[in-house]
Protein backbone atom coordinates (compact mmCIF):
# COMPACT_ATOMS: atom_id res chain seq x y z
CA UNK A 1 0.00 0.00 0.00
CA UNK A 2 1.18 3.51 -0.70
CA UNK A 3 1.27 6.28 1.86
CA UNK A 4 -1.71 8.00 0.29
CA UNK A 5 -3.81 4.85 0.59
CA UNK A 6 -2.78 4.47 4.24
CA UNK A 7 -3.85 8.04 4.90
CA UNK A 8 -7.21 7.44 3.22
CA UNK A 9 -7.73 4.23 5.16
CA UNK A 10 -6.97 5.93 8.48
CA UNK A 11 -9.31 8.86 7.77
CA UNK A 12 -12.50 7.02 8.78
CA UNK A 13 -10.75 6.09 12.04
CA UNK A 14 -10.30 9.77 12.91
CA UNK A 15 -13.96 10.42 12.12
CA UNK A 16 -15.02 7.49 14.31
CA UNK A 17 -12.96 8.76 17.25
CA UNK A 18 -14.50 12.28 17.09
CA UNK A 19 -16.89 13.16 19.86
CA UNK A 20 -19.82 13.47 17.36
CA UNK A 21 -20.51 10.37 15.29
CA UNK A 22 -20.82 10.95 11.56
CA UNK A 23 -24.17 10.39 9.92
CA UNK A 24 -24.83 7.21 7.97
CA UNK A 25 -24.57 9.09 4.71
CA UNK A 26 -21.08 10.25 5.58
CA UNK A 27 -20.03 6.70 6.42
CA UNK A 28 -21.24 5.38 3.15
CA UNK A 29 -19.56 8.26 1.30
CA UNK A 30 -16.26 7.62 3.10
CA UNK A 31 -16.33 3.93 2.33
CA UNK A 32 -17.10 4.64 -1.32
CA UNK A 33 -14.22 7.08 -1.43
CA UNK A 34 -11.87 4.51 0.07
CA UNK A 35 -12.90 1.85 -2.40
CA UNK A 36 -12.60 4.28 -5.28
CA UNK A 37 -9.16 5.48 -4.22
CA UNK A 38 -7.84 1.97 -3.73
CA UNK A 39 -9.34 0.76 -6.98
CA UNK A 40 -8.22 3.78 -9.00
CA UNK A 41 -4.65 3.99 -7.77
CA UNK A 42 -3.46 0.41 -7.85
CA UNK A 43 -5.78 -2.03 -9.51
CA UNK A 44 -2.91 -4.36 -10.38
CA UNK A 45 -1.89 -4.83 -6.74
CA UNK A 46 -5.44 -5.60 -5.68
CA UNK A 47 -5.84 -8.15 -8.39
CA UNK A 48 -2.63 -9.82 -7.35
CA UNK A 49 -3.55 -10.23 -3.70
CA UNK A 50 -7.32 -10.30 -4.12
CA UNK A 51 -9.47 -10.85 -1.08
CA UNK A 52 -6.43 -11.42 1.17
CA UNK A 53 -5.51 -7.74 0.90
CA UNK A 54 -9.08 -6.66 1.52
CA UNK A 55 -9.31 -8.99 4.54
CA UNK A 56 -6.08 -7.50 5.94
CA UNK A 57 -7.45 -4.00 5.52
CA UNK A 58 -10.71 -5.01 7.20
CA UNK A 59 -8.80 -6.64 10.07
CA UNK A 60 -6.72 -3.48 10.46
CA UNK A 61 -9.90 -1.37 10.46
CA UNK A 62 -11.43 -3.64 13.12
CA UNK A 63 -8.28 -3.31 15.21
CA UNK A 64 -8.30 0.46 14.78
CA UNK A 65 -11.97 0.55 15.76
CA UNK A 66 -11.28 -1.58 18.84
CA UNK A 67 -8.31 0.62 19.80
CA UNK A 68 -10.37 3.79 19.42
CA UNK A 69 -13.15 2.27 21.54
CA UNK A 70 -10.59 1.34 24.20
CA UNK A 71 -9.17 4.87 24.10
CA UNK A 72 -12.65 6.35 24.47
CA UNK A 73 -13.39 4.02 27.40
CA UNK A 74 -10.04 4.92 28.98
CA UNK A 75 -10.78 8.64 28.66
CA UNK A 76 -14.26 8.13 30.15
CA UNK A 77 -12.81 6.19 33.09
CA UNK A 78 -10.13 8.82 33.65
CA UNK A 79 -12.81 11.50 33.57
CA UNK A 80 -14.87 9.58 36.15
CA UNK A 81 -11.83 9.21 38.40
CA UNK A 82 -11.00 12.92 38.08
CA UNK A 83 -14.59 13.91 38.86
CA UNK A 84 -14.69 11.58 41.86
CA UNK A 85 -11.38 12.93 43.16
CA UNK A 86 -12.52 16.52 42.61
CA UNK A 87 -15.74 15.81 44.50
CA UNK A 88 -13.79 14.26 47.38
CA UNK A 89 -11.37 17.21 47.47
CA UNK A 90 -14.31 19.60 47.49
CA UNK A 91 -15.86 17.66 50.37
CA UNK A 92 -12.59 17.72 52.31
CA UNK A 93 -12.22 21.47 51.70
CA UNK A 94 -15.75 22.13 52.95
CA UNK A 95 -15.14 19.94 56.00
CA UNK A 96 -11.88 21.78 56.72
CA UNK A 97 -13.57 25.18 56.42
CA UNK A 98 -16.39 24.07 58.70
CA UNK A 99 -14.00 22.80 61.36
CA UNK A 100 -11.84 25.93 61.10
CA UNK A 101 -14.92 28.12 61.55
CA UNK A 102 -16.03 26.21 64.64
CA UNK A 103 -12.54 26.36 66.18
CA UNK A 104 -12.27 30.07 65.43
CA UNK A 105 -15.70 30.64 67.02
CA UNK A 106 -14.55 28.73 70.10
CA UNK A 107 -11.33 30.76 70.19
CA UNK A 108 -13.34 33.98 69.98
CA UNK A 109 -15.59 32.79 72.80
CA UNK A 110 -12.57 31.98 74.97
CA UNK A 111 -11.00 35.35 74.17
CA UNK A 112 -14.24 37.08 75.21
CA UNK A 113 -14.27 35.09 78.44
CA UNK A 114 -10.65 36.05 79.07
CA UNK A 115 -11.41 39.71 78.40
CA UNK A 116 -14.36 39.49 80.81
CA UNK A 117 -12.16 37.88 83.48
CA UNK A 118 -9.45 40.46 82.83
CA UNK A 119 -12.00 43.24 83.34
CA UNK A 120 -13.24 41.58 86.55
CA UNK A 121 -9.68 41.22 87.86
CA UNK A 122 -8.90 44.80 86.88
CA UNK A 123 -12.00 45.92 88.79
CA UNK A 124 -10.92 43.88 91.83
CA UNK A 125 -7.43 45.39 91.68
CA UNK A 126 -8.87 48.90 91.40
CA UNK A 127 -11.02 48.16 94.44
CA UNK A 128 -7.95 46.92 96.33
CA UNK A 129 -6.04 50.05 95.36
CA UNK A 130 -8.96 52.20 96.53
CA UNK A 131 -9.15 50.26 99.80
CA UNK A 132 -5.36 50.62 100.31
CA UNK A 133 -5.63 54.35 99.57
CA UNK A 134 -8.50 54.68 102.07
CA UNK A 135 -6.54 52.81 104.74
CA UNK A 136 -3.48 54.98 104.03
CA UNK A 137 -5.64 58.11 104.40
CA UNK A 138 -7.00 56.79 107.68
CA UNK A 139 -3.49 56.01 108.95
CA UNK A 140 -2.32 59.47 107.87
CA UNK A 141 -5.28 61.00 109.64
CA UNK A 142 -4.52 58.95 112.76
CA UNK A 143 -0.84 59.93 112.59
CA UNK A 144 -1.84 63.60 112.22
CA UNK A 145 -4.26 63.28 115.12
CA UNK A 146 -1.64 61.59 117.30
CA UNK A 147 0.88 64.26 116.37
CA UNK A 148 -1.69 66.92 117.24
CA UNK A 149 -2.42 65.20 120.57
CA UNK A 150 1.29 64.82 121.34
CA UNK A 151 1.89 68.49 120.52
CA UNK A 152 -1.00 69.48 122.80
CA UNK A 153 0.29 67.18 125.54
CA UNK A 154 3.76 68.69 125.21
CA UNK A 155 2.31 72.22 125.35
CA UNK A 156 0.23 71.30 128.42
CA UNK A 157 3.25 69.80 130.16
CA UNK A 158 5.33 72.85 129.29
CA UNK A 159 2.56 75.10 130.68
CA UNK A 160 2.40 72.97 133.85
CA UNK A 161 6.15 73.17 134.30
CA UNK A 162 6.02 76.92 133.79
CA UNK A 163 3.18 77.27 136.24
CA UNK A 164 4.87 75.18 138.90
CA UNK A 165 8.32 76.45 138.11
CA UNK A 166 9.82 73.00 138.09
CA UNK A 167 12.01 71.60 135.41
CA UNK A 168 11.21 68.35 133.62
CA UNK A 169 13.13 65.35 134.87
CA UNK A 170 13.79 64.00 131.44
CA UNK A 171 15.39 66.36 129.03
CA UNK A 172 14.70 65.40 125.50
CA UNK A 173 15.29 61.76 126.24
CA UNK A 174 19.08 62.20 126.30
CA UNK A 175 19.82 60.96 129.75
Amino acid sequence: MTQEEQKKVTEPKTNASDSTPPSTEEKSDDSKAIVLVVAAKEPAEEKKEGSVHRDAVLVRLEQDKRISLIKAWEEAEKSKVENKAQKKLSYVGAWENSKKASVEAELKKIEEQLLKKKAEYAEKMKNKIARIHKEAEEKRAMAEAKRGEDVLKAEEMAAKYRATGTAPTKLFGLF
